[in-house]
């Protein structure tokens, strides 16, 4: 059985790959619609092309850094040789999969918008199609770079001993985490800066000030606004999940060896997967809604696939755990099963505090006919009491998985019972992130109905898709800060497991002292907790200076282009020097934090060593969690509360309230699309990050 599931895994990813490209060319099908629908999509596609190969050039310059900076670890002999190579190609490979969502859904946008003008059913069914090949893109090129690498290494080590020839595996695998990390963390804090300065910028002045709808043609800032939407909610979210995908894997697999069941144990965590992409693949079959399908049956339309997904996996998982592993462990089935259901319970109280249909943003919108004040308030309230129920789930799942596990009677597999329940998390990940990557295409879609002048009905009909989107993408932050916990547990777990090997591979008397009282660990897990909150205010200062060069950009062309706010014939905005300023700016601001998530924990491990190292990632883990938590699902309320005031209610648009409800948006927009999913990317690199340098921390930490 060995054997069939090595080369079942590849076989299941290159069919989604296949399935991906059959969506872009369905997408592809679909009319753009008018010359100016046209003329909008290609500015939008021009600006995110320029952008993302901006980006990949800072970016390749950082990786090319890293990797001269590797290999004198590797001639140092701290690494071994196929470490650098694994972290470029974790980097690539995170890059290329963001890169080709973000691409399809500049296509999709304008096809949605085209759609809309006659189905709402139909308008789904696009967004959604150019959603999935994001989804299925990540998960099909994550697992055809772990199968590759694992086949790879296999067989150049294939004369060691299975113990060893796992541990080399294994470790050299955790090493192109790190490259899917860091990759992730600049695609997704630069993506984070560039939209959320265009959209804030674009909003005070547009909305607050000069009192002009949403995405207005008039607004320079708007194609800067649509153009982030792709590189910071696709290109960005993708390269994050791919991290978190690899991570969860690479991690349970690092942990098999200590739990003692062999290359068996190895090949557990990537045939989940694997069954997960196959599972969600058949649940994108159920994915649709009625025409006139209200906000509820809309949800329950895509929900549809993700149930059908998970049930899926709840089935074949029970098969492969008792083929690979024996029908007398079946309590790893359960420790997936756990996590499975910890990420839809996740994903649905997400929904709760963030969704206009329940009580929490009712209350944010009803607060909003009081000021500007109290609607910052009653938002930071209900995102800061949704991080009990999302902890109380996380604290259950992790607590229950350990022990169904094994637990009790051994540590290690309780610890490899962890790992798969973060791996059962993310196994419907293919259907779960295209419900996720659907919504900033219906949010570029209502941005081209409004700028191209489209009826009533359209707009309405594209506004319900992108009500849907705001959800979705709530819920999936949640869903992206939950398994990042899973997935920076399992890590640390990797970590000490990491540690210990190579103490014994070097003869070293060591031992590890993780009681809450060494002033290492208490030291560490203080700059732990410390951390989220320095990283935070690096992003969101940059956001606020890309969102003030914006703002007095758009204020220069109103005032000195002649007719444009006004709106007569024939004058247009500058469009390019806002997406040009917003490019420039989160490019030179993604910088310091990247550099500050890479470097802390090497700079920590030699000052406090191994144990203080734990009580940073401890820490971190903590702290970051709960700021993540607070942060998406607060943005999320003030987004879906201004929403509600626009459909109507507490005096509509235009109304006091609705100005009102517009500065809690504007509040928290950087905080649900830049600080919130950096945390997510900072506590799982600087897990990597300490995997990788652990050899050399043991040989040279000061204390």
């Amino acid at each position: 059985m060995v054997g069939f599931f090595t080369y079942f895994t590849p076989v299941i990813s290159v069919i989604a790959l296949i399935l991906a490209g059959y969506f872009v060319a369905h997408v592809k099908k679909y009319d753009e619609g008018t010359a100016e629908m046209r003329e909008i999509a290609e500015a939008i596609r021009i600006g995110a092309r320029a952008y993302i190969k901006r980006q990949y050039f800072v970016v390749a310059l950082f990786f090319v850094v890293m990797f001269v900076v590797l290999y004198g670890f590797v001639f140092l002999g701290y690494l071994n040789v196929f470490v650098p190579w694994a972290f470029v190609s974790g980097g690539i490979f995170s890059a290329l999969a963001g890169y080709i969502g973000m691409n399809t859904a500049t296509y999709a946008n304008v096809r949605t918008t085209n759609a809309a003008r006659t189905s709402l059913s139909k308008a789904l069914k696009v967004a959604f199609s150019g959603g999935s090949v994001m989804g299925l893109t990540v998960v099909g090129l994550a697992l055809v770079h772990l199968s590759f690498w694992y086949i790879f290494l296999s067989w150049f080590y294939r004369d060691l001993v299975t113990a060893q020839q796992i541990q080399i595996i294994t470790s050299t695998m955790l090493n192109f985490g790190m490259g899917a990390s860091t990759l992730a963390l600049f695609a997704r804090v630069g993506g984070g800066i560039y939209t959320k300065g265009a959209d804030i910028g674009a909003d005070l002045v547009g909305k607050a000030e000069a009192g002009i709808p949403e995405d207005d043609p008039r607004n320079p800032a708007v194609i800067a606004d649509n153009v982030g939407d792709n590189v910071g909610d696709i290109a960005g979210l993708g390269a994050d999940l791919y991290e978190s995908y690899v991570g969860s894997i690479v991690a349970t697999c690092a942990l098999a060896v200590a739990a003692g069941f062999g290359v068996q144990g190895v090949l557990v965590p990537i045939v989940i997967a694997a069954v997960g992409v196959l599972s969600s693949m058949i649940g994108m079959i159920f994915v649709g809604a009625k025409e006139d399908a209200s906000q509820g049956q809309l949800l329950m339309g895509l929900r549809r696939g993700v149930f059908v997904a998970a049930g899926l996996v709840a089935i074949i998982a029970p098969v492969v755990i008792g083929l690979l592993l024996g029908w007398d462990n079946m309590g790893m089935y359960w420790a997936v099963l756990l996590g499975l259901l910890a990420g839809i319970g996740i994903g649905l109280c997400t929904e709760y505090y963030t969704s206009s249909q329940y009580k929490p943003t009712k209350e944010v919108a009803a607060s909003s006919e009081t000021g500007h004040a109290t609607v910052v308030i009653q938002g930071m309230a209900a995102g800061m009491v949704s991080i009990a129920p999302l902890t109380l789930i996380i604290v259950i799942a992790v607590l229950a998985s350990f022990y169904v596990a094994g637990g009790l009677t051994s540590f290690n597999l309780g610890l490899y019972g962890v790992g798969l329940a973060s791996v059962g998390m993310l196994a419907t990940l293919g259907i779960t992130l295209s419900t996720d990557a659907y919504g900033p295409i219906a949010d570029n879609a209502g941005g081209i109905a409004e700028m191209s002048h489209q009826p009533p009905e359209v707009r309405a009909r594209t506004d319900a898709l992108d009500q849907l989107g705001n959800t979705t993408a709530a819920t999936g932050k949640g869903f992206c800060i939950g398994s990042a916990a899973f997935t920076a547990l399992a890590l640390i777990a990797a970590y000490r497991e990491q540690v210990e090997l190579i103490a014994a591979d070097l003869g070293l008397d060591f031992t590890l002292d993780l009681t809450i009282l060494n002033p290492k660990i208490l030291g560490g897990l203080m700059l732990g907790a410390m951390l989220p909150f320095l990283f935070s205010s690096m992003t969101l200062k940059a956001v606020g200076k890309a969102a003030q060069a914006v703002v007095v950009e758009v204020r220069r062309q109103f005032r000195e282009i002649k007719g444009l706010l006004a709106g007569e014939s024939g004058v247009k905005p500058d469009y390019a020097q806002c997406v040009d300023i917003c490019a420039k700016t989160a490019l030179k601001e993604m910088i310091l934090p990247s550099v500050v998530a890479v470097a802390t924990p090497i700079v920590i491990g030699l000052l406090l060593g191994v144990e203080g190292v734990m009580g940073l990632l401890t820490g971190s883990l903590v702290a970051g969690f709960a700021l993540a938590v607070m942060y998406g699902n607060a943005g999320g309320a003030w987004d879906n509360a201004k929403k509600y005031v626009e459909e109507g209610n507490h005096g509509g648009t235009g109304s006091e309230a609705h100005i009102a409800a517009v500065t809690g948006d504007t509040v928290g927009d950087p905080f649900k699309d830049t600080a919130g999913p950096a945390m997510d990317i900072l506590i799982k690199l600087i897990s990597m990050v300490s995997v990788v340098f652990a050899s050399f921390i043991i040989q040279n930490a000061l204390l």
